[in-house]
């Protein structure tokens, strides 16, 4: 495995911007969400069992979070297609982003060796980042599960 691959982002450091397509493949930048406290959580695949969970949750929780002051970017490698059909199927009020090169959960640390069905193959690591106004990252979690993965970090986060 690439040393690349194994890089985490540390609290205090300063998160990596993006621009990535969503959904309906409109550019959106991590640039346009200064000022504000970002939840930027990765997942393997859309409309898959764990993903799909994650991402309801996600979305039950969307109002909590908001009015706690933080915003949600769902972050994997399909293409805006897929993630139409998954917002859609799941009506999912945040955005979903297309990282199709696998660039930014590289660069997030997000993408790396991983055990499927007993394989170990590489991909995305479920991941999340919490990043401050400022863009510094304020908690990183990897591995995390999707199955009450939400309610965690909502605790975590005192909200």
């Amino acid at each position: 495995m690439s040393p690349q691959l194994t890089v985490k982002l540390q609290p205090g450091t300063a998160a990596p911007d993006f621009t990535l397509p969503d959904a309906a493949g409109q550019k959106v930048a991590l640039a346009d969400y200064r000022g504000k406290n970002v939840i930027v959580y990765f997942y393997p695949q859309a409309a898959t069992p764990g993903c799909t969970t994650e991402a309801c949750d996600f979305r039950d929780n969307l109002a909590s979070l908001q009015g706690s002051g933080y915003e949600v970017l769902g972050v994997s490698p399909d293409g805006p297609e897929a993630l139409a059909h998954f917002t859609g199927d799941f009506a999912l009020t945040f955005p979903l982003l297309a990282d199709e090169d696998h660039a930014v959960a590289l660069a997030y640390g997000a993408w790396g060796e991983k055990l499927v069905n007993g394989e170990v193959t590489e991909g995305i690591v479920r991941s999340t980042v919490v990043l401050d106004p400022g863009g510094k990252v304020t908690l990183a979690q990897y591995q995390v599960k999707a199955q009450g993965h939400v309610a965690a970090l909502k605790a975590e986060l005192g909200v």
